[in-house]
């Protein structure tokens, strides 16, 4: 087993929790925005607090505590991780700050390079680790495309914020709004859980199952439905195809579910304690949203009666 870089990794978690305790105080004082229109400062301040603050740093520091697991070698960049940190931990309040005051000028904007800076590290910082590893897994390459996919909505968060000010994008920045949303949600945060789950649920489940080219397959479709789902948005000339790119990422999904069953037919471990039980409950609530959204998007593309 290697070593887990416990200095790299606790400050990240601490800084996790400090922010869910802000997001939280956040909440309190702005429950009368939930009402109404979802672009308004303090509802974009906590969902930049909750999403970067504390789920994207709890997750960077996961990431580098599960990185010796999944690539199997040493953590190449402490310093890199360490640089990531203070640049992320810098960068999130300024911006949190600017969206609260909706004030999106140089302090907002230095916010967003901070952060945007932090996830570059982090990027090369796991390709690093990934590189020097000796054995290649599927795993691996989950965790470093979801790492790509995060510099993708850090990046086109980035380009948003700066073009409230400057006309960068030929269109306004809600237009680029879902696109921004979804490559995080499915790119960053979907693709995370199920690289990180189909190794490790396995493993505590001491399960003999294993199949990669299954794995491969769900790391096609989630991806190239993404790919399909951001190109319609970006390009409204082309035909809407929204339903088939939720299918197709929903393929995925539950394809990953199947790999998850058949790695608890095939555990050793007959007797399954109480946080594995809440872990597979927790994956298997992702097929909630996945459900509504295809209710929904049925619904709006049905034609309406005469």
């Amino acid at each position: 087993m290697q070593e887990v870089p416990i200095d790299v990794v606790v400050p990240f978690y601490l800084y996790a929790a400090v922010f869910l305790l802000i997001s939280c105080v956040l909440l309190v004082f702005s429950t009368g925005s939930f009402r109404g229109h979802h672009f308004q400062p303090d509802l974009l301040a906590i969902t930049h607090a909750m999403a970067l603050g504390w789920g994207t740093m709890m997750i960077l520091g996961a990431s580098y505590q599960l990185i010796p697991v999944l690539v199997e070698s040493k953590l190449q960049g402490r310093f890199l991780a360490k640089c990531s940190f203070i640049l992320a931990a810098c960068g999130i309040p300024l911006l949190v700050y600017g969206f609260y005051t909706f004030a999106l000028g140089w302090i907002a904007q230095a916010g967003g390079i901070a952060i945007n800076l932090a996830v570059i590290l982090y990027v090369i910082n796991l390709a690093w680790s990934v590189a020097k590893s000796k054995s290649e897994n599927i795993h691996a390459i989950f965790m470093l495309t979801a790492s790509c996919w995060l510099l993708v909505t850090t990046l086109l968060g980035l380009l948003l914020l700066f073009n409230f000010t400057v006309d960068l994008l030929p269109q306004d920045s809600l237009y680029y709004l879902s696109s921004h949303a979804h490559s995080g949600i499915v790119g960053w945060f979907l693709l995370l859980v199920i690289g990180v789950g189909s190794r490790l649920v396995p493993l505590f489940l001491i399960s003999k199952y294993t199949n990669d080219n299954l794995l491969w397959a769900i790391f096609v479709l989630v991806n190239l439905g993404l790919l399909s789902f951001m190109t319609m948005e970006l390009n409204p000339d082309l035909p809407d195809f929204h339903l088939g790119s939720v299918a197709i990422i929903g393929g995925g999904i539950v394809l990953f579910f199947y790999f998850l069953i058949k790695a608890y037919q095939f555990r050793i471990r007959r007797k399954v304690d109480g946080q594995m039980k809440l872990s597979l409950v927790s994956i298997g609530m992702l097929l909630i949203p996945l459900v509504f959204l295809l209710i929904l998007l049925m619904g709006t593309s049905a034609p309406f009666p005469e």
